[in-house]
């Protein structure tokens, strides 16, 4: 499928990497379909939306940067998506990059929860006051100890 992109016009992208969010993203609740296309910036991968090309989030795995990191879903969130044991699911968050040069961040209290099997995703907020919607990147991985 050909996706128009914000960073790289348009690019090809195979049917496994299209991702529905049902409910959409939170504040984006509109857009349910994304395309994930690598970036050039390993390990952050784009989460395009398909219906509009000026929405993209550059986003991680949250374990890359913080090895203790917990997700604790409730069984009825993952229920949506049809999630019925842990391994079926991959966690993913949310990168800011702001534009003023301060800390990028990662959204370890939103993660992404995308079924590997049929690419249906939600997001969750977390209860867990250990993760933040901020966390410094950089910072943790100079900390692995403290996260």
């Amino acid at each position: 499928m050909e996706v128009l992109t914000k960073t790289n016009g348009v690019v090809q992208v195979q049917d496994d990497k299209i991702l529905t969010f049902e409910e959409g993203l939170f504040g984006f609740e509109d857009y349910k379909k994304f395309a994930l296309i690598d970036s050039e910036y390993e390990p952050f991968i784009w989460l395009q939306s398909i219906e509009n090309q000026n929405l993209a989030f550059l986003i991680i795995d949250p374990f890359l940067v913080c090895s203790s990191y917990e997700a604790d879903i409730d069984d009825s969130s993952l229920a949506k998506i049809g999630v019925t044991k842990p391994e079926d699911v991959v966690i993913m968050t949310i990168v800011t990059v702001p534009q003023d040069g301060s800390a990028i961040t990662a959204n370890f209290q939103g993660p992404l929860v995308i079924k590997k099997q049929n690419k249906r995703c939600l997001q969750v907020i977390l209860t867990d006051n250990r993760w933040t919607t901020k966390v410094d990147i950089v910072q943790t991985l100079n900390n692995k100890e403290v996260c």
